[in-house]
């Protein structure tokens, strides 16, 4: 049964409140730049509880937090779980593979029986592509929803990590180019960064890969596209590597991982067509020798980890953002009940 409160329309339509503030995240496309800003600010300012001696703040007591992961993942669930519990909120690890949904229970029905048990946040992750909203929209819109990597559609909060690293090392967005680097066609997390990107106003957004690794359109998402790498690294800024997603390809777009690290992998040789102070990104795991070499990922220039920090702070925002709107939408309809 849909909920009748649910909010069918588009990811930036069921993602913000009739107050303009967050309730779910789940697609960076049609936010506005004041609400991507604000998350970044809101992360920076949990960076200091990190390097407190006492890691947490108590903005989530009380609340519980649910890890839904239909997907495998070690870094983006980790950092979930210890951004909600330095918030200070319960967390709930639900081991699907071992789950009612394995036994023949419906998404729908797990999802439910979780609402009911007042959970007050699902982080998902799952392999189609709109599943996040497809939850926020229509099965349970009154708890919010992060997404956590939904298909090859978006990551939000990964591309949002790596706004925050680019803002720390570079600043000001309007002076950069950033070229992303590899396998463009199967990356959620490509797609996310380019509309993260052109939101906050980067002066160039670049894609470098073979042809057979770009979508069908890409530019219209307000890229430049190249196909050689000497030239899409040329004076960049920032460089973002991406990892080859064999577990999402169809037949034979490469000839072989070795053939594609000859043209396209960042190397200490490579880099040298970059900007001489640019910074290199990859948003995990990493495959070397595969996409980038072992010198260049443990480099001066990279800032691999500084990624991983960033991610916990960023998710500790976007958490703290949208419980706390779904809070004030229930608050306001608890009032507006007692007129």
């Amino acid at each position: 049964m849909i909920d009748p409160a649910s909010r069918p329309g588009t990811p930036a339509q069921v993602q913000l409140g009739d107050d303009g503030r967050l309730r779910h995240f789940i697609d960076i496309e049609g936010l506005p730049k004041a609400l991507l800003t604000e998350i970044l600010d809101t992360a920076d300012s949990f960076r200091g509880v990190q390097e407190a001696q006492v890691k947490k703040v108590p903005l989530l007591r009380g609340k519980t937090v649910a890890n839904l992961f239909f997907e495998n993942s070690t870094r983006t669930r980790a950092t979930f779980e210890l951004a909600a519990k330095r918030l200070s909120a319960d967390v709930l690890n639900l081991d699907i593979k071992t789950s009612s949904t394995a036994k023949g229970e419906t998404l729908l029905d797990t999802l439910q029986n979780l609402e009911a048990m007042q959970a007050d946040a699902f982080v998902v992750r799952h392999s189609d592509s709109g599943a996040a909203h497809f939850i926020a929209s229509q099965v349970t819109p009154r708890v919010a929803i992060i997404n956590a990597g939904d298909g090859r559609h978006a990551h939000p909060t990964q591309a949002m990590l790596d706004m925050l690293t680019i803002r720390r090392h570079k600043g000001d967005f309007s002076k950069l180019r950033v070229a992303i680097v590899g396998d463009i066609l199967h990356s959620r997390v490509a797609r996310s960064q380019i509309l993260a990107l052109n939101t906050l106003g980067a002066a160039e957004v670049r894609v470098v890969a073979p042809r057979t690794l770009l979508p069908v359109d890409v530019e219209a998402l307000g890229c430049r596209v190249f196909t050689r790498l000497s030239e899409g690294l040329a004076g960049a800024d920032v460089v973002i590597a991406l990892r080859l997603q064999k577990e999402r390809m169809d037949g034979a777009l490469l000839p072989s991982e070795s053939e594609f690290y000859r043209h396209y992998g960042l190397t200490r040789d490579s880099l040298a067509w970059a900007h001489p102070e640019a910074i290199v990104m990859h948003p995990g795991p990493i495959n070397r020798g595969v996409e980038i070499e072992s010198a260049v990922a443990d480099g001066p220039r990279s800032v691999i980890l500084d990624q991983v920090t960033n991610g916990i702070a960023v998710r500790m925002a976007v958490l703290s953002m949208a419980v706390s709107g779904q809070t004030r939408e229930r608050e306001q309809r608890r009032q507006e009940s007692q007129v």
